[in-house]
C-alpha cells in the first residue's frame, strides 16, 4: 500500500481530527483573543510549585521535596521530577501543541471516544455524534473551568482503554494489546489515580460479564487468553509509570489518605481517609436526576439566579453584593456546596433508554452494571450502607474524597450503550412497527419525568436547604419561588430535547430519514443541548487578560518579608485559611499551604495546635512572621516573632519518652520545645548514646545552617558534649538520609513531626539529604521497561506494514 493509497483511506478521519480541534478552539475563542482562562487549581498549582520550579531553573536539577507548604512535604504530587517514563512523551505528543489545559483537553476527549467507536466498527459520522455526546457532558467542563487538569487528562483515556479492552477480548490480540498498553499507559501518566481506579472498575465489570458469557458460549479457552494478554499489556503500561506508583504510594501512607496513628481517629476497618471528610460530596438520590435536568437542584453554588429573579430583587438595597448572594443560594442539593450538576443531556438519556429495550448481549449488561454501581457509589453517605461496604471492604476504595466523582462511569457507559442502542437499530431485523414501540415507551419514561417536575414541581419538594430557616420569612419565599422557576425551566427544556430527539429516531426507525442526514441532525441537536449548558458554567466571561490572571501581586507585607535575606524561615499567613492557601507558598515557606494529601502527622498538628494558636509549636516550626491583619483596614500587615522562633536547629538538654502518638501530641501542650524534646519510645536505642547532662550545664552548643536547598540542608555544628540538636524540619524518613562528616547517620522525629539527631562532641559538618529510593529506583524501572514498550511500538508497525505490503 502506497502513501496515496493510505491518505486515501485515512483522508475523512484526518478532515474529523481537525474538526475536533476546531469546536474545541471555538468553545475557547476567547484564548485567539490573547486572554487567558482563569482556573482556581491552576493558578494553586503555581503556588504550590513556586520554589521547585526556582530550583529547576537555578540548578537544573529536581527536587522532590518542597519546603513552600506545610513546612515541608515530599513534591511528587506537587511537580514531578525528570521521568524516563516513554508515556509522558506520547501524552505530550498527543496534545499537538493545544493549550494544555483547555483547547488539548476538550480535543481528548473527542478523540479518544472516536477512537472507541471507530474499534466497535461503527460509522465514523455515528462516531463522531458519540464522541460529542461524551465530549460536552456538563462534569467534563465544569472540571476544566475549575482547573483539575490531570482529572480532565484521565478522563479523555477512559475510552481508549476501554477500547483495547474490548478489542482483546475479542480476539484482536496484537492492536488490542498494543492500543490498551498506550491508552492505560498515558492514562495511568495522567496521574488521577482516582479516576484510574474508577476505570478498573469498568474493566472488572466487563471481564466478569465476559467471563460469565464465555462459560456459556464454552469459550473459556479464548477468555483466558485474552485476560492472560489483558494482564501481560497492563503490566507494560504499569512498569513505566512505576516512579509515579511508587512514590505516590509509599507517600500515601504517610498522608491524610493513611492510616492515623492517633486512637481517637484511628478506624480500625479503614486505612484511608476519615469516613465524614471522605463522603462529604455525595450525590444526592434526587439530585441524580441532574443526568436529565441541569438545574434539577438549582445548578451551581455560584451561578443560578439573574438580576431578574425575586431573590435579586429582594436583596437589593438590604446586602452588599446581592448578585453575588442571590446565585450562592441557586444550589440545595445535599453537597456543601457545587461548581456545577453533572447533567449528560436529555437526547442521551432518551437514547440510554431507549437502548434499554433494544439491545441485547453482554455488552448491555456490563454496561448498565457499571452505570447502577457508579450511581450507587456516587450517593455516598446517602446509601451509607452500600457505601460502607466499599469503603471498609474493598481495597483502596477509602483512599478517595469526592465520591459524587464516580459518576464519571455513568457518562462513558450512558454514552456507550446509548449509541450501541442506535447501531442496533441500524442493524435491527425487527420491523419499524416493534421499534417504534420501544422508541415510544422510552420517550413516555425519559419525558414523562420531564413533565412530572415541570406541572408538578411542588409535589415532591420544599425546596429548603441547610441552614434555610435562618433566612427572614421575605428571602425564603423569594429563594423558594426562584428554585421551583430553575427547575421548571429546565425540565421544560429537557423534555422538548427529548421531543427532538425522539422525534428524529422516528424518522430514522421509520426510514423517512437516511442514516447521513439523521447523524447530521443529531450531531447538531447534541451540541445544542450540551453546549448551551456548558456555556453555564464556562464560558466567555471567565476568561481575563494575561495582566489580570497574574494572581500573585505581592502586598506590602510580602515586600517587607522578602528583604530578609535569610534562606530559611516560615511564615504564617492567617489573612487568609492558611490551610487552603496557595498564595502564601508562591512567595514564603508556608505554615499553612494548599493540597488534598498532606503529611497525616502534620495534619493532626494544625487541628491540636496550630490552629490553637500553640506559640510553641510555631516557635519549633520556625514560624519567623506572622502576616496579619490590620484591625482598622483589614490590609495585610506583618508580626515579627524573631525572638520566639526557634531557628534552623538547637541543642536541647532534656527529653521526655512517651508510649505513643497520642501521648506524643499531648505533650506538646505544656512543653518548653527550647529545651525539652517530645521522643516516642521507638527511638529509644538512639537516645540511649547521649549522655545525662546536668540541666543547668553551661555547655549549650552551636549549631547553625550553613547552605539551604529544598533537598538539601548543610549545617555546622560546634559543642563539648555529644548532645541531640533538633531541626525544624519534618520528618519523613523514606527519602531523609543524615550525615555528619559524610558519614550516614541514624536520626529520630521528635515533637510529634520534626528531626533529631544525636550530634557527637567537637566541631562536626551535618547534612540532611532528600533522595527517595522509590523515586531514583523507579526511574531505572521506568526506563528498561519504556524501552521495551517502544521496540513492542515499533515490531507492531513495521509487522502491520509488511502484512500490506
Amino acid at each position: 500500500m502506497n502513501f496515496k493509497q493510505i491518505f486515501e483511506k485515512s483522508k475523512y478521519h484526518l478532515l474529523i481530527i481537525i474538526a475536533f480541534v476546531a469546536v474545541s478552539y471555538i468553545y475557547f475563542s476567547p484564548l485567539l483573543e490573547g486572554k487567558v482562562l482563569s482556573q482556581m487549581d491552576d493558578i494553586h498549582a503555581k503556588g504550590m510549585a513556586k520554589e521547585l520550579v526556582d530550583y529547576k531553573a537555578q540548578t537544573g536539577e529536581d527536587s522532590q521535596w518542597t519546603n513552600s507548604m506545610f513546612s515541608g512535604m515530599p513534591a511528587y504530587q506537587i511537580k514531578a521530577g525528570t521521568q524516563y517514563n516513554v508515556f509522558l512523551y506520547l501524552v505530550r505528543a498527543l496534545r499537538l501543541g493545544l493549550p494544555y489545559s483547555t483547547v488539548a483537553v476538550t480535543f481528548l476527549y473527542l478523540l479518544g471516544f472516536y477512537v472507541l467507536f471507530l474499534s466497535l466498527k461503527f460509522d465514523k459520522w455515528l462516531a463522531v455524534a458519540a464522541s460529542v455526546a461524551f465530549a460536552f457532558a456538563s462534569y467534563n467542563f465544569i472540571i476544566i473551568a475549575a482547573g483539575h487538569i490531570t482529572k480532565t487528562w484521565a478522563i479523555g483515556y477512559m475510552a481508549p482503554v476501554i477500547a483495547g479492552v474490548i478489542m482483546l477480548y475479542n480476539g484482536k490480540y496484537l492492536w488490542g494489546a498494543l492500543l490498551t498498553v498506550l491508552a492505560l499507559g498515558m492514562e495511568i501518566a495522567s496521574n488521577h489515580v482516582q479516576i484510574t481506579y474508577y476505570l478498573a472498575l469498568i474493566v472488572l465489570i466487563m471481564s466478569i460479564v465476559y467471563f460469565i458469557d464465555a462459560i456459556l458460549q464454552k469459550q473459556i479457552k479464548e477468555f483466558s487468553k485474552s485476560a492472560a494478554v489483558l494482564f501481560v499489556a497492563a503490566i507494560l503500561a504499569v512498569l513505566p509509570n512505576i516512579t509515579q506508583l511508587w512514590t505516590t504510594y509509599e507517600y500515601g501512607q504517610e498522608s491524610i489518605r493513611g492510616a492515623s496513628e492517633l486512637t481517637s481517629k484511628n478506624d480500625k476497618k479503614s486505612s484511608g481517609l476519615d469516613k465524614d471528610y471522605a463522603l462529604a460530596w455525595s450525590y444526592g438520590k434526587w439530585e441524580t436526576l441532574t443526568l436529565l435536568i441541569p438545574d434539577f437542584q438549582g445548578g451551581s453554588s455560584s451561578v443560578g439566579f439573574d438580576k431578574n429573579s425575586n431573590t435579586y430583587e429582594v436583596l437589593q438595597g438590604k446586602v452588599q453584593n446581592p448578585e453575588q448572594i442571590a446565585n450562592s443560594l441557586a444550589y440545595w442539593g445535599d453537597m456543601p456546596f457545587t461548581s456545577g450538576p453533572v447533567y449528560f443531556g436529555a437526547i442521551v438519556i432518551l437514547l440510554f433508554v431507549l437502548s434499554l429495550f433494544v439491545l441485547k448481549g453482554k455488552n448491555k449488561w456490563w454496561l448498565v452494571a457499571a452505570t447502577v454501581l457508579s450511581i450507587l457509589l456516587a450517593w455516598g453517605k446517602n446509601l451509607e450502607w452500600f457505601t460502607d461496604f466499599f469503603f471498609y471492604y474493598v481495597p483502596l476504595y477509602s483512599k478517595f474524597r469526592t465520591v459524587s466523582m464516580a459518576l464519571v462511569i455513568t457518562n462513558v457507559t450512558v454514552v456507550i450503550l446509548a449509541f450501541m442502542g442506535i447501531k442496533a437499530i441500524y442493524e435491527s431485523k425487527k420491523t419499524s412497527r416493534e421499534l417504534s414501540k420501544y422508541l415510544y415507551t422510552a420517550t413516555g419514561i425519559v419525558g414523562g419525568i420531564c413533565l412530572i417536575f415541570m406541572a408538578l414541581p411542588t409535589m415532591f419538594f420544599d425546596f429548603t436547604s441547610a441552614n434555610f430557616a435562618d433566612f427572614p420569612d421575605w428571602l425564603q419565599k423569594a429563594v423558594v419561588a426562584d428554585r421551583i422557576s430553575l427547575l421548571q425551566k429546565d425540565a421544560f427544556r429537557s423534555l422538548v430535547f427529548v421531543l427532538l430527539g425522539s422525534g428524529l429516531m422516528w424518522l430514522l426507525i421509520n426510514k423517512k430519514l437516511n442514516k447521513s442526514y439523521f447523524t447530521g441532525i443529531l450531531i447538531a441537536l447534541l451540541l445544542l443541548d450540551l453546549w448551551s449548558v456548558d456555556k453555564r458554567y464556562l464560558n466567555n466571561d471567565s476568561f481575563v487578560s494575561k495582566r489580570q490572571a497574574h494572581f500573585f501581586q505581592p502586598t506590602n507585607a510580602d515586600k517587607i518579608i522578602l528583604k530578609d535575606v535569610d534562606p530559611h524561615f516560615r511564615v504564617f499567613n492567617i489573612t487568609r485559611n492558611p490551610f487552603n492557601d496557595a498564595y502564601t507558598s508562591y512567595y514564603h515557606k508556608s505554615i499553612g499551604g494548599y493540597h488534598g494529601a498532606k503529611l497525616r502527622r502534620y495534619q493532626d498538628l494544625i487541628e491540636h495546635h496550630i490552629a490553637k494558636n500553640n506559640m510553641n509549636v510555631l516557635n519549633m516550626l520556625n514560624a519567623k512572621y506572622f502576616i496579619t491583619p490590620n484591625k482598622k483596614t483589614g490590609e495585610p500587615v506583618v508580626e515579627y516573632n524573631f525572638l520566639q522562633a526557634l531557628g534552623n536547629s538547637w541543642f536541647v538538654n532534656e527529653y521526655q519518652i512517651v508510649s505513643n502518638a497520642d501521648e506524643e501530641l499531648a505533650a506538646l501542650n505544656t512543653f518548653n520545645p527550647a529545651k525539652t524534646a517530645i521522643i516516642d519510645k521507638r527511638f529509644t536505642e538512639v537516645i540511649k548514646k547521649l549522655p545525662k547532662l546536668d540541666f543547668f550545664s553551661l555547655d549549650t552548643g552551636r549549631i547553625a545552617l550553613t547552605k539551604y536547598a529544598p533537598n538539601r540542608l548543610e549545617y555546622n555544628s560546634k559543642n563539648q558534649n555529644t548532645q541531640l540538636a533538633v531541626f525544624s524540619e519534618i520528618y519523613y524518613d523514606k527519602g531523609w538520609q543524615a550525615y555528619i562528616d559524610d558519614q550516614p547517620v541514624e536520626h529520630i522525629r521528635v515533637n510529634y513531626v520534626l528531626r533529631a539527631l544525636p550530634i557527637p562532641k567537637g566541631q562536626h559538618k551535618i547534612v540532611f539529604e532528600f533522595k527517595p529510593r522509590s523515586y531514583y529506583v523507579g526511574n531505572k524501572v521506568a526506563l528498561g521497561s519504556s524501552i521495551l514498550v517502544v521496540l513492542l511500538i515499533l515490531g507492531t508497525f513495521v509487522k502491520q506494514w509488511k502484512s500490506l505490503g
